[in-house]
């Protein structure tokens, strides 16, 4: 499997943009209310996981009536009871680790309530093996992208893509950032060190259409804000 799409129940600011990141041939997987977000752009959950307590925004029709259309056309419903301590976004994400693809982007986990926005971000921050798997969020490429930004976390290498002018931030996550570098940013950073409770690392500019960047210890998020949203 190459690539899976999750779907978040959260903000999408440009349909346009996010719409630009899929590709004919990708999984979907919508996180309950997230599913409005793939209908939204004419497209199909292969599958829909979580409580479904967000699936309608009807009272008069029944999460089992949304999904019927749905079921028809093929997609597969992993249900949870309500009361559980994972939110449907955390059950998504490791039902599709269990698929080994080789990229997850999440869709609509970004903007909105800051809360979830946090815990989105948490999310992929997790150093723990998962059962059955025997690896890490660090093998996996996995990002927060809803065509306009996109976060992501560098544990050793990444490469930023966009366009000359874009904004890239980089902001050291639980703790201090050792033997930062980069390459193609306006501003470079050359073995130097970023610390959590300063914003040496905020607002940085893309060069070209590539950056590097690289770390020697810590945990650095990424967010790269587009000015010009993917065509």
């Amino acid at each position: 499997m190459s690539r899976i799409l999750i779907f978040a129940n959260g903000h999408l600011p440009d349909l346009d943009a996010a719409c630009a990141l899929l590709r004919p041939d990708d999984t979907i997987l919508a996180a309950d209310g997230g599913t409005r977000h793939v209908l939204a752009l004419g497209r199909t959950p292969n599958i829909i996981i979580g409580d479904l307590d967000s699936l309608t925004f009807d009272p008069s029709t029944s999460s089992g009536q949304a999904l019927r259309p749905l079921t028809e056309q093929g997609t597969q419903v992993i249900q949870f009871p309500r009361d559980k301590n994972e939110t449907d976004l955390e059950l998504a994400i490791q039902h599709a680790l269990t698929l080994k693809p080789s990229e997850i982007i999440i869709i609509g986990a970004l903007g909105g309530r800051l809360d979830q926005t946090l815990g989105n971000l948490s999310l992929l921050s997790d150093p723990r093996p998962f059962e059955n798997l025997r690896a890490t969020l660090s093998t996996f490429d996995l990002r927060l992208d809803d065509g306009v930004e996109a976060a992501f976390f560098c544990r050793d290498q990444v490469e930023v893509q966009g366009r000359s002018g874009d904004l890239v931030s980089l902001i050291p996550w639980g703790g201090v950032v050792e033997g930062v570098r980069t390459e193609g940013l306006r501003w470079p950073l050359s073995n130097e060190t970023l610390y959590p409770y300063k914003t040496r690392g905020i607002s940085n500019e893309l060069l070209a259409e590539t950056a590097t960047i690289q770390i020697q210890s810590g945990l650095l998020l990424i967010v790269h804000r587009r000015l010009i949203p993917n065509p």
